[in-house]
């Protein structure tokens, strides 16, 4: 462990003031969630003394956070060799195809290596079972650690994905995605009651200037548009909202920085919330990527799949359609 404070130059940095929703929180969980390294890489770079709470070095897991902290932490620089396979991680395939997977993505899981992040995505679950995939990145024809991810979800969202297993498939999905033919639509939960039945939300979204890690509504910003409409308005145990959601672009962050700026954050949204729901994981947000739809890449037939809702999800909303 380390006394004092450790920076890598090309590393990127996390300055943030806790928020109420982490107060009370242990400082590797709250770096997992700030951060998108895995529970094991945070208390890594907190030995490593590069986290710090008020200028002072912290390096134990298990230290609790307080609102209104301030907390710096060096992020290791990013390993741009390719993804490695991984027997290990779970991968629930709902559809395969010559040309493409779709995957239905547990809460706790990553799509792809991030900043830190070495192992454990699920995308390296993917290669072990599917290893022709890894050509796509080293034909170069997607980025290292990304082979045939076409968009991602984020870690806290469940719910469908599309992979391309061939060249062909990876430039007809990224068009698709492109021109916003394909059709993504999720379910969520908001706090609040949502007054309007049904609305866009358009603002277009860029990285905070004071957090890099987190996205935010900015004039310069890239075009991001986001549908929504109302299931459900819920009484108890406090007034929040279902919503269906549907994705025209898709921006990192879009549907929680949209929905939060608004005034109906995403419940138990650490990010972007102001409120913590103990009947989900700390990391869970109420997420779900519900529904996929796009065009065949060979054949142009329309190709549509439905995630059931987790039943993490579906305790809190019993009467929930499944998209």
């Amino acid at each position: 462990m380390s006394d004092e404070f450790v920076e890598d130059e090309g590393g990127e940095s996390l300055e943030v003031t806790v928020p109420y929703t982490l107060d009370g929180m242990r400082i590797d969980r709250a770096l997992a969630i700030l951060t998108g390294l895995s529970r094991a890489e945070a208390q890594a770079i907190l030995e490593d003394g590069r986290v710090q709470i008020n200028e002072k070095v912290i390096s134990k897991a298990s230290y609790h956070l307080e609102d209104g902290q301030r907390l710096v932490a060096q992020l290791p620089v990013p390993d741009d060799g390719f993804v490695l396979p991984d027997a290990d991680v779970p991968v629930d395939v709902v559809l395969e195809d010559e040309q493409f997977l779709v995957i239905n993505k547990r809460a706790d899981q990553v799509v792809h290596p991030g900043a830190g992040r070495v192992g454990g995505s699920l995308i390296a679950g993917v290669l072990a079972r599917y290893p022709e995939i890894a050509q796509l990145s080293t034909e170069g024809i997607c980025e290292p650690r990304r082979p045939g991810v076409v968009h991602r979800l984020d870690r806290g969202t469940s719910g469908l994905l599309v992979v391309a297993r061939t060249e062909e498939a990876f430039d007809s999905l990224s068009d698709q995605l492109a021109d916003r033919t394909m059709g993504r639509t999720y379910l969520g939960l908001v706090e609040g009651h949502v007054v309007e039945s049904r609305g866009v939300v358009d603002a277009p979204l860029g990285r905070s200037t004071r957090t890099p890690t987190m996205m935010t509504v900015r004039s310069d910003g890239r075009p991001a548009r986001t549908g929504y409409e109302v299931i459900e308005r819920l009484e108890k145990p406090r007034l929040q909202t279902l919503l269906r959601l549907r994705l025209d672009t898709g921006r990192t962050h879009q549907i929680r920085v949209h929905l939060s700026t608004i005034g109906h954050s995403v419940v138990n949204d650490a990010k972007y919330g102001h409120r913590r729901d103990k009947r989900l994981e700390q990391d869970r947000f109420y997420l779900h990527s519900a529904k996929l739809t796009f065009l065949h890449p060979s054949t142009g037939e329309t190709v549509t799949t439905i995630a059931p809702m987790p039943d993490d999800l579906r305790a809190l909303t019993p009467d929930a359609p499944d998209c």
